[in-house]
């Protein structure tokens, strides 16, 4: 019996050691990502390798991006951090909510749409303190990042700094960019289903142009026209939150602007018929049609309405005949 374990363990130590041979030989999987990437900085203490190339401009300075990221550790399958189980990732702000450097600075290189690898070293990671328990001192990290969109947001933080007087003294198009961008942030909070965080940006939007000290018909005009999608989009968000009394003060405010826009006469349909005001609802829904005879929301609507309509006219019968049969009896 000792005889077998001495030979079992003289092959345990045989293996070890050919496995520590092999392993001293043989590249490590970081290293061979290595060999494939370019030196972002100069210094290789952050490497990049492009997946999948994106279009259009890189991610400024102080952008908002949404984006995908997985972070790996050497030697291991599952990231120890990921965003790809969530529908939506949240948007995050360059300098605010990107904590480390080699992953902000890696985010700077990118564009719309591109999907890349960055390997950081410690110094633009997590340090020489590591993460415990989930990343360990003096660790490489691996990031795979896929950028889905961006806004430039640091004209809007600047804008927003500056006092109200500040703010009328710079070019009307430096404000119209600044609130279109405001917009985008609502858009985006919107088609995540987070409509109260729309509704705020839109009103930030709406309140920007408020605060402007217009001087010429010209300027007026463009704050008007700026003007008009916001209330459109704070009436859909207002039909969304279920609060159509909201919904149809903004609808009727880009009304005052364009009185027969066919979105805002079809916001105050739906707005209407959520109150069952239905003869209101009607007439904006048919001025809307007259606009647009072929529009199938419009038409599907009008004959929501007229059966809704027609519901409530025969309750009110049945309610009047069984008053009067009381009565009677």
């Amino acid at each position: 019996m000792s005889g077998r374990n001495g030979l079992v363990s003289s092959i345990r130590r045989l293996i070890s050691a050919e496995e520590r041979l092999r392993r001293t030989h043989s590249t490590s999987p970081f290293e061979q990502l290595r060999q494939q990437m370019s030196d972002v900085l100069g210094d290789q203490g952050i490497l990049k390798e492009v997946i999948q190339p994106g279009d259009g401009p890189p991610v400024p300075e102080n952008a908002s991006v949404i984006a995908h990221y997985s972070g790996f550790l050497e030697y291991s399958d599952q990231p120890f951090e990921t965003t790809t189980n969530l529908k939506y990732p949240r948007m995050m702000k360059l300098g605010k909510d990107v904590t480390l450097a080699g992953l902000e600075l890696g985010l700077m290189t990118m564009r719309k749409g591109e999907f890349s690898r960055f390997l950081l070293q410690p110094k633009y990671a997590y340090g020489d303190m590591g993460c415990p328990p989930l990343v360990p001192a003096a660790a490489v990290i691996l990031y795979e990042v896929h950028i889905l969109d961006f806004l430039d947001s640091g004209q809007v933080d600047d804008f927003i700094a500056m006092s109200p007087e500040e703010q009328n003294t710079v070019p009307l198009s430096m404000l119209l960019e600044v609130v279109n961008t405001v917009r985008s942030f609502g858009n985006r909070c919107f088609n995540q289903s987070r409509h109260f965080n729309a509704k705020d940006r839109y009103k930030q939007g709406t309140t920007l142009l408020g605060n402007r000290k217009t001087q010429s018909d010209e300027e007026k005009g463009n704050i008007k026209k700026a003007l008009l999608p916001l209330y459109l989009n704070l009436s859909l968000t207002e039909l969304r939150l279920e609060r159509p009394n909201k919904a149809l003060k903004y609808s009727n405010k880009a009304l005052e602007i364009d009185s027969s826009n066919t979105k805002a006469l079809f916001r105050s349909g739906q707005a209407y018929l959520e109150l069952h005001e239905y003869d209101s609802a009607q007439h904006c829904l048919i001025s809307a049609q007259a606009k647009k005879p072929f529009d199938t929301d419009i038409n599907n609507l009008l004959r929501k309405v007229a059966m809704c309509y027609k519901e409530s006219l025969d309750k009110q019968r049945e309610m009047y005949s069984k008053m009067f049969r009381k009565l009677k009896g």
